[in-house]
């Protein structure tokens, strides 16, 4: 479980394709601190650490629905990550609750700077019946973006925006987003359940 909080934005130093599997090899400032079936989210995506390399990297592999799922196939030797390393339990939960689990990927739409700060407008498509199990944005919920733990603004049923600070900017991958590439979505876990509590609840009282 992870918070939502990157710890650095990561870089891609090889990849590899083994069948239908993707081996990422990636540089990161804590490298020697890792340790073999770690848990690492990377642009959201919880991966296991399957090598140090002895040179500053660790390598972990992707399988083919994290592919499909993420935006992780998108990834190129010198392509910046994020990275948070799993939460301790008996730290602060600074963002919120995160699962490393993508649900799907959006398209940035827009990038507007505003008084130092910057808006970003991303816009993702699932089906109405996810969306009704909680698979949506709700004004002033959160959302993690590329494994960034934000707050929505502007919710509309496919849509929606975030703030992005320049600590932000500058610490993450969001500096290198522009109009038109994918990032990663993560669905708040919380109202997932609640969507799914509701649901249960309906098909009891239909069968009662």
């Amino acid at each position: 479980m992870f918070s939502g909080i990157v710890e650095e934005a990561g870089k891609i130093t090889d990849v590899r394709h083994e069948g239908s599997n993707v081996h990422l090899t990636v540089s990161c400032s804590f490298t020697d601190q890792l340790k073999i079936d770690q848990s690492i989210s990377h642009n959201g995506v919880c991966l296991t650490v399957v090598s140090l390399n002895g040179d500053g990297t660790y390598t972990v592999t992707a399988i083919r629905e994290t592919l499909d799922r993420s935006n992780l196939g998108d990834l190129r030797c010198g392509s910046e990550v994020n990275l948070e390393r799993s939460m301790v339990m008996n730290g602060r939960l600074d963002g919120h609750i995160v699962q490393g689990h993508v649900d799907c990927t959006a398209v940035c739409e827009s990038v507007e700077e505003a008084d130092g700060s910057h808006y970003f407008k991303f816009r993702y498509d699932v089906p109405a019946e996810m969306a009704c199990r909680g698979y949506m944005t709700v004004e002033k919920g959160s959302v993690t973006v590329n494994g960034v733990s934000l707050t929505v603004c502007d919710s509309q049923l496919d849509s929606f925006r975030v703030a992005i600070i320049p600590y932000t900017l500058e610490h993450t991958n969001f500096h290198a987003i522009r109009p038109g590439d994918r990032v990663n979505l993560e669905f708040d876990i919380i109202g997932k359940y609640l969507a799914r509590l509701a649901e249960v609840e309906a098909a009891v009282r239909q069968n009662r």
